[in-house]
């Protein structure tokens, strides 16, 4: 049996930009990515801090370096530019494995650069 258990988390950054014109998803900064263990197209659950909001999407590569936190879509009327929100991905394994993994828990600073 396999059971669903916390894989990667961005914790408190600040939306950018909300592009409602757009196909959809969340387009992340690159180097946040790579922190978090996030790939591109990878499912993940946003939690938006200022509104309650809880919505799924997935994962663009934004461009490196930028603290770039873009929501696109019809997700981008959820949040508005400088909401501060939660980014969660899960992952499915055995119970046995998810007894021992250690989830990547991120705290980027307030310009959504790592610390």
């Amino acid at each position: 049996m396999q059971i669903q258990v916390l894989k990667s988390k961005i914790h408190r950054v600040k939306i950018t930009q909300a592009e409602l014109h757009y196909v959809g998803s969340i387009t992340i900064d690159e180097d946040l990515m790579d922190a978090a263990n996030l790939i591109e197209n990878e499912k993940v659950q946003i939690v938006n801090v200022n509104n309650g909001e809880r919505l799924e999407t997935y994962v663009i590569t934004g461009e490196r370096g930028s603290g770039q936190i873009c929501m696109n879509g019809p997700a981008a009327r959820k949040v508005q530019v400088g909401d501060i929100i939660i980014i969660i991905s899960y992952a499915g394994m055995e119970l046995a494995e998810a007894k021992n993994f250690k989830p990547v828990l991120i705290f980027p600073d307030e310009q959504n650069k790592l610390i």
